[in-house]
């Protein structure tokens, strides 16, 4: 397996940096990962075999390039309009208790987030390459609200929360024939609204329209059937939270063939050229054991296969004053 990342340069383009193991080394080439994912696609070439023969420049420190400011999403787009933030809930064993506690109906009753579970569990993971039950599906934004590793994960004035959630995201980049090619697999935090779903599941949709991050390090190679990580939140010095997550196939209703399925079988969604980045969902939520979130309190994701962790300050003011409303202008 090889990690992946970038870093801006003094003039602010993307440096790929490579490793194998302990040791970061910046890769011999000019180009974006997007760049040079997009000449592998075109040329039929493995993205691993194309960085061996570039070869490496000298090794970095990527501690003291994230310390300064200078990580970079480990893969970005020339046009954020072309890079789409898209997930799935519910897609993980353990998943639609959380959601169900935040939606309860009268006893006996079960939660429309229960039978989406279920349905999941029972028909998630087809066999013989057919088409599985589609999972819970939502849409976060384009690369204008992806944010980089270290950078705050910003909340809209009219947010009531701002809440972490723990997930592994795949990275795609669309072929000039309308092929989805995955790049590699990432850490990602899918930034949420859970006071706003609370309300009604009807506000799921509003509540996703959030800012996220992923990285530090992009994984090239296949993902390992389950995968433990650990979610924590820092406020100043001290950790306020701090819980495992399990991720993986194997600890999973959906297998990902079948949610990324269920994502590329739009036309929308196979424009050439197109970046995306989809989030496979998550167990383990602060907000779930109750934990209340404050402008400054810092994220932190981490799982061993994908190197460095994934840190994001929260940028957030409570709701005070009426939400102001949006003015929209007639020609």
């Amino acid at each position: 397996m090889m990690l992946l990342s970038q870093y801006a340069r003094e003039d602010g383009t993307p440096q790929i940096v490579a490793r194998d193991g302990t040791e970061a080394y910046e890769v011999k080439t000019g180009l974006s990962l997007y760049q040079l994912a997009q000449d592998c696609v075109d040329q039929g070439l493995p993205l691993r075999d194309r960085i061996a023969t570039l070869g490496m420049n000298g090794a970095v420190d990527l501690d003291a390039l994230y310390a300064a400011g200078r990580l970079l999403p480990p893969v970005t787009h020339p046009d954020p309009a072309h890079l789409h933030l898209t997930g799935t809930g519910l897609t993980h064993l353990g998943s639609a208790s959380t959601r169900a506690e935040m939606h309860k109906k009268a006893a006996g009753d079960e939660t429309d987030s229960m039978k989406m579970f279920r349905m999941g569990v029972e028909g998630g993971k087809p066999a013989n390459g057919t088409a599985g039950v589609q999972p819970e599906w939502f849409y976060k934004g384009n690369g204008t609200v992806l944010a980089a590793p270290g950078a705050p994960l910003a909340s809209p004035e009219f947010a009531e929360d701002g809440g972490e959630e723990p997930e592994i995201a795949g990275i795609y980049l669309i072929a000039s024939d309308g092929t989805p090619v995955r790049i590699g697999w990432a850490l990602a935090n899918e930034f949420s609204d859970h006071v706003m779903e609370r309300r009604n599941y009807l506000y799921l949709a509003h509540s996703k329209l959030r800012p996220a991050a992923i990285g530090p390090e992009l994984l090239v190679g296949d993902l390992p059937e389950s995968i433990e990580g650990t979610s924590r939140i820092r406020r100043g010095g001290e950790v306020i939270f701090e819980k495992p997550f399990l991720s993986g196939e194997a600890n999973m209703s959906h297998s990902f063939a079948n949610l990324e399925h269920h994502h590329f079988k739009y036309d929308v969604f196979r424009q050439p050229g197109d970046l995306h980045v989809h989030m496979f969902g998550t167990a383990t939520l602060s907000f779930a054991s109750g934990v209340t979130t404050q402008d400054g309190d810092v994220f932190e994701i981490e799982a061993a296969p994908f190197g460095l962790p994934l840190r994001n300050p929260l940028s957030f003011r409570p709701l005070g004053a009426p939400e102001p409303r949006t003015e929209v202008r007639a020609l």
